[in-house]
């Protein structure tokens, strides 16, 4: 089945990867609908490929892959709960850095992945934090759907080294509603940043924000929304960042999947899927000096003859 959705990173000389896919496993179609729709789907019906689960590869050129073998038995390193299977039986009782239990849902897929390294802190040894098994150096966010609530959710996991990890449940679930009333998912998390004098970006320590997808249970339309934390553990909601297109815009439908750079021009820049009113989808652009106020560019195409 496909592969989806790349996240790369450069770290310690070599390139990773996370992906999703998904593969031939089959799981019935109800699972993934709410009561109103059940009854609309025969309760055999099947589907493949809908149990994502989240991989990694690495490489040394950023061309040539490997995969790298996770902990789940099918190779993946990140896979979605299920108390009832017998690779999971230590989640039931897990428990977090402070003792408290864990109580993680059960999941029907994982997917979207999203890495962000833990930085060292001024009062922190950086060979003594890479070593430490008890520190958290990478946060994992990804996409899943809770089994008994339906609702489209945004868990996380942790790891030492990036490739072996950890759950730690749900930081982002729908709030009856608002904009992500239907839904929370694929995000994009950074370290918030200012460009001093000196035309360098200052990064803000203990100071992240996440923009992700929410799906509003008004409109039913996909919406850019905004989250702050100081421990990437805990969020707040902020609500609206970046809303639909107007009138008969090409992104007038929905707009999501954002991805955030910092350019040397002192200006953020989103990139974002946008839909239209026939459901045609492209990329869009927007810029921010704040990461609060978005303006819409328009991209410049310029074509070169020989």
């Amino acid at each position: 089945m496909p592969m989806t959705s790349p996240g790369i990173r450069s770290e310690g000389g070599v390139y990773v990867m996370y992906y999703m896919g998904g593969s031939y496993e089959e799981t019935k179609i109800v699972d993934y609908l709410d009561e109103e729709k059940r009854g609309r789907v025969p309760e055999e019906a099947i589907i493949k490929g809908m149990k994502f689960k989240i991989g990694a590869a690495i490489s040394q050129d950023g061309v040539t892959w490997g995969r790298v073998e996770g902990d789940d038995p099918s190779g993946a390193c990140i896979a979605p709960y299920t108390p009832d299977d017998v690779n999971m039986q230590d989640l039931k009782d897990a428990k977090d850095e402070n003792g408290q239990a864990l109580n993680i849902p059960e999941e029907l897929y994982c997917g979207w992945p999203e890495v962000v390294v833990n930085p060292v802190k001024q009062n922190e040894n950086a060979k003594g934090a890479a070593t430490d098994s008890n520190r958290n150096n990478f946060f994992m966010f990804y996409s899943t759907m809770l089994k008994d609530s339906k609702e489209k959710s945004i868990g996380y996991a942790v790891s030492v080294n990036g490739f072996a990890w950890s759950k730690r449940g749900v930081v982002m679930k729908p709030t009856p509603g608002t904009l992500d009333g239907a839904g929370c998912a694929r995000c994009n998390v950074i370290r918030k940043a200012k460009l001093n004098g000196d035309g360098l970006w200052e990064e803000e320590e203990n100071s992240w924000i996440m923009f992700y997808e929410g799906v509003s249970c008004e409109d039913g339309k996909h919406r850019v929304l905004a989250a702050e934390s100081n421990d990437l553990k805990n969020w707040k909601k902020l609500g609206l960042a970046f809303d639909v297109g107007s009138g008969d815009a090409w992104d007038a439908q929905g707009v999501g999947s954002p991805h955030v750079i910092r350019l040397d021009d002192g200006f953020f820049r989103m990139y974002y899927t946008g839909e239209c009113a026939n459901g045609e989808t492209a990329i869009g652009v927007a810029k921010s000096l704040d990461l609060v106020n978005w303006e819409r560019e328009q991209a410049g195409v310029s074509f070169a003859f020989e």
